[in-house]
């Protein structure tokens, strides 16, 4: 399914061979990454857990993006609202307005099952330009603290600043 489409951008349904690309190029970004993230997006799709997709800029996979619609993690899990999860646009596409496209897309989406969206970024430095994204978007942090491995981090205990360690913020939604 192609959820938009422009001259230089299209936004479409992940398929495998995304996956392969996706993987390859973050490693060639110096990501310690490995397929099976998005392998296992795409078996939840397949189960009708999630929505992947997948942008395209002039013919190349630039970036990706998943909603739950009822996710069962964090802390609105299990409570009927939907999640954006594993966002990304490849370093070498950045800034040409795939991300917000892609986040455009995501929201439109989750405003079909909720009038929230909620979603957890990461706190270390790689994530800087996705924290700044959110805050520019209304996205506020949930007020349950920081989250690591998906569980509420114990105040004054020692956690790892690493890819687990989050903050979970929502968004309110225009609902048509």
């Amino acid at each position: 399914m192609v959820y938009y489409e422009s001259s230089q951008l299209l936004i479409r349904d992940m398929v495998p061979a995304d996956a392969e690309i996706i993987t390859k190029e973050e490693i060639a970004q110096g990501w310690h990454q490995t397929i099976d993230k998005y392998l296992t997006r795409l078996k939840h799709r397949d189960q009708g857990l999630c929505i992947s997709l997948v942008a395209e800029y002039e013919g190349h996979v630039a970036g990706y993006i998943n909603v739950y619609p009822k996710s069962i993690e964090g802390p609105f899990g299990n409570k009927d609202l939907p999640e954006i999860v594993d966002f990304g646009v490849l370093e070498k596409f950045r800034r040409r307005g795939i991300g917000t496209a892609l986040m455009d897309q995501a929201e439109k989406i989750a405003a079909g099952y909720a009038g929230i969206v909620y979603l957890a970024v990461g706190l270390h430095s790689g994530y800087g330009s996705a924290q700044r994204m959110y805050a520019k978007r209304g996205y506020i942090p949930d007020g349950t603290g920081v989250w690591y491995g998906n569980k509420q981090c114990v105040p004054y205990a020692e956690y790892t600043n690493d890819d687990e360690l989050m903050l979970y913020m929502s968004k309110p939604l225009h609902r048509e």
